[in-house]
């Protein structure tokens, strides 16, 4: 942060967990806004999650350094604020007396109103004022204002009367005006012919944002697809988006945020972890009752499947500790934990991301439960901190909401395994020596050969599958 003359430049400030850049999502404030210390004015996205970025002046908004879209580096210039005078920042700082210190980008915790409060005076003409550069400094009164009356000083020479601030617009109009931020939003719109006003925003403020016009834009191709083809059979539509022509255009996608992050991390895992998979089918339909009889004898807990899954797994890395674990490279070690940090993958609009359960080890099947559904709406609404995307030491990965059987996942670096799960259905299984439909589902262990040998890796996936074909297992320890 710098400070010249009555003119403060607020710089992105390091928002933690060693992040050096941020892509600017929505300003919350506009030039000529009145801002006070510690107001909410820009919500930016790092590659941990997105975060509401708070300003430590109070003043006019001067100048917004950065357009919706942006990535700014850790100390680039990011908004403008031009000083209050001395006397109305005394009243305000005495105002603010016994609030303490802060620190810049996170707030003192008090959350200031919303409501945005403009200046009293005149707007200033399209061509004098920028969003980006702020207005241009005002005339200088001259001896000749003071002598004027204060209406005739308000309104322009040769006028009888003083102009409205701004002209009235009907709520109505103003309710169907569709807002967009950024001119790229625009741009891809304008080239796929998408009418922004029939889209549902889903931005902060109602603005329409990049993922809303994408997600039209594809709705706009399926809906062509489908009404050029026909009625497509269930089991011909795989075939038949596989034989669908390919575009003609190429179509950049920035590695930005959240998904470059995981980009890294996934390739670093494949370069550095010597990573062995192994996989067994196992009869889920004892664990399917079991949830079945939690839902309807205490609904009120919420426990699923994944909440199921993941006591198990809690269970499993207490028999077998080596794979709760990473390596150390530098000093040649093997590092366990002595507690279990449960990571579990989950799909967001802003890619996939692990949330991590803290001290799964000391929580109850219910507790286990409130938490991943706590931390999903968070992760699923862009606001997960950036310390609970972070310290895992076990990852588990329910990739059967995705409808597959079986995957390879990849390790979560820097950790030593992850469990994957796949899709439970109906199959053929022999059961008290017949073959009877029963649920069956598919569990895959990736782990590093490092830490441990097929002996521990099979035993722990054994466990898992023995405690999911027969919950009861569980009672044995309790």
């Amino acid at each position: 942060m710098t400070a010249t003359g009555t003119r403060q430049v607020f710089r992105l400030p390091d928002l933690g967990e060693g992040l050096t850049e941020a892509e600017v999502l929505d300003w919350k404030v506009a030039v000529g806004d009145t801002v006070e210390v510690d107001q909410i004015v820009v919500e930016v996205e790092t590659a941990k999650a997105a975060v509401e970025v708070p300003v430590p002046y109070a003043g006019t908004v001067l100048a917004l350094h950065a357009a919706p879209g942006a990535v700014l580096s850790v100390g680039e210039p990011l908004i403008e604020i031009g000083s209050e005078d001395p006397a109305a920042a005394q009243y305000r700082e005495e105002e603010r007396a016994g609030s303490g210190n802060v620190l810049i980008g996170y707030g003192t915790g008090h959350r200031p109103s919303s409501r945005r409060r403009r200046r009293a005076t005149a707007a200033p003409s399209a061509a004098g004022t920028s969003p980006l550069t702020g207005p241009r400094p005002l005339r200088q009164a001259t001896p000749e204002d003071a002598a004027k009356p204060r209406a005739a000083q308000a309104r322009p020479a040769g006028e009888g009367e003083a102009r409205p601030l701004r002209r009235a617009v009907p709520d109505e109009t103003r309710r169907q005006a569709p807002r967009v931020i950024s001119p790229l939003v625009r741009r891809i719109a304008r080239e796929h012919g998408i009418d922004l006003a029939g889209i549902t925003p889903t931005g902060p403020r109602e603005v329409i944002l990049r993922r809303d016009v994408e997600q039209a834009i594809e709705r706009a191709r399926t809906a062509t697809s489908e009404q050029a083809a026909g009625p497509v059979p269930q089991e011909a539509r795989t075939e038949t988006r596989e034989a669908r022509p390919a575009s003609a255009e190429v179509e950049r996608i920035p590695l930005r945020g959240v998904r470059r992050a995981v980009a890294e991390k996934l390739s670093r895992s494949r370069a550095e972890i010597p990573d062995a998979t192994t996989w067994v089918d196992m009869d889920a339909t004892d664990l399917v009752a079991a949830r079945d009889a939690l839902r309807r004898t205490r609904p009120q807990l919420g426990i699923g499947l994944l909440a199921l899954l993941a006591r198990i797994c809690v269970d499993g890395l207490r028999r077998f500790p080596e794979l709760n674990s990473t390596v150390d490279t530098g000093r040649s070690e093997i590092v366990r934990y002595g507690r279990i940090h449960l990571g579990f993958a989950a799909q967001t609009d802003r890619g996939l991301v692990v949330p991590v359960v803290r001290d799964a080890h000391l929580m109850t099947t219910a507790q286990l439960a409130a938490e991943l559904k706590r931390l999903t709406g968070l992760a699923r609404a862009g606001k997960l901190p950036p310390e609970s995307l972070t310290g895992g030491t076990f990852t588990l990965n329910n990739y059967g909401v995705f409808g597959v059987d079986g995957s390879t996942p990849i390790i979560n670096h820097p950790e030593a395994a992850l469990l994957g799960v796949g899709r439970v259905i109906e199959r053929p299984w022999v059961h008290d020596g017949a073959v009877v439909p029963r649920k069956i589902a598919q569990l895959s262990l990736t782990f590093d050969h490092r830490v441990c040998d097929g002996g521990a890796a099979g035993g722990f996936l054994r466990h898992v599958a023995d405690c999911v074909e027969n919950p009861a297992i569980l009672l044995a320890d309790l």
